[in-house]
């Protein structure tokens, strides 16, 4: 008998984001430690390069194959493109396989707005918002997905999407107003009104100056990996408190967070990780930002595709 295949769609309609925010969120309370997380895989690829990212649990195991090629964004490709093969984790007998890169497209924006809900909760009363500005920065598919995850999970929230390309920002905003979710085109200068910042983009450099950034403001990171890609400067890692996915994946990948400090500075501080944060650990520090760290892992893509599997269609 052939694997049963989930396509696009059917990943897609099997996750809706509360359902795929919940199913992280359950998965950290039931014990998932993203400290036990295996380490991502790399290998050269023409162009770009090879990913394997393997996770196991008590039902299932599984991994992900992905290749990353930089330059596909701008020949109108995607950047990520991959498959997911589930596998039953008593026989090791592979379940399932499904579309990798819609795998990877909503379980990333479910992790980031599971955590910024989380660190908005955590605010001092006097700096929650009922309606928090959102900034996200790209006009990918990320972009476009952490807007309608941010839709679904901030209620009341306004948002704006800077991105250097005009005309896919025009696009984004395109897609959105007709999902009856509302757009308007940013810059760098909305940055000090912000209370939420989503940084998805494929820059390795800084996208803005971090003391623009507002006291009481939360940031997340999430467009890149790699100790030499960073989307946020040391400035604003050294004036905010720090919630990372994991502390372990963070030292080995997050270059937002290690040119600012030493990995044995990091070790030292010991920043919440997200098993840490949704058990409501967070202590905020009145007038700081807080920043949100993330590159992806493993058990992530493992949690979203036993959601996709025992509750999609497949073929």
């Amino acid at each position: 008998m052939s694997l049963p295949y989930f396509d696009a769609a059917a990943v897609r309609a099997a996750a809706p984001w509360p359902t795929a925010v919940a199913a992280l969120e359950r998965a950290l309370a039931d014990g998932v430690d993203p400290e036990l997380d295996s380490p991502r895989l790399f290998s050269p690829a023409p162009g770009g390069e090879f990913l394997l990212m393997p996770a196991q649990g008590v039902s299932y195991s599984g991994v992900k194959a992905l290749t990353v090629a930089p330059g596909n964004p701008a020949r109108g490709l995607e950047k990520i493109q991959g498959i997911y093969l589930l596998i039953d984790s008593d026989t090791l007998a592979p379940l399932a396989t499904m579309d990798g890169t819609e795998l990877t497209a909503i379980r990333t924006p479910a992790t980031t707005l599971m955590a910024v809900k989380h660190i908005l909760a955590a605010a001092p009363e006097r700096e929650t918002k009922e309606d928090p500005q959102v900034l996200v920065f790209g006009a990918g598919i990320q972009a476009l997905n952490h807007l309608r995850a941010a839709h679904a999970v901030l209620p009341g929230a306004r948002f704006a999407v800077v991105g250097q390309r005009p005309e896919r920002v025009q696009s984004l905003i395109g897609t959105l107003a007709a999902e009856g979710i509302e757009v308007r085109a940013g810059s760098t200068a909305d940055v000090p009104e912000a209370d939420v910042i989503l940084c998805a983009t494929s820059s390795r450099t800084p996208l803005f100056d971090g003391g623009m950034v507002a006291e009481g403001a939360v940031v997340a990171a999430v467009g890149q990996h790699g100790l030499d890609a960073r989307e946020v400067d040391a400035a604003l890692v050294l004036r905010s408190d720090v919630v990372v996915e994991g502390r372990a994946s963070a030292l080995r990948e997050a270059g937002d967070l290690i040119p600012a400090r030493s990995a044995e500075e990091w070790a030292s501080i010991h920043p919440l990780n997200l098993q840490e944060l949704v058990a409501g650990k967070l202590e905020r520090t009145p007038g700081k930002p807080c920043l949100y760290a993330g590159v992806g892992m493993a058990w992530e893509d493992l949690v979203t595709a036993a959601v996709v599997y025992e509750g999609g269609t497949r073929e």
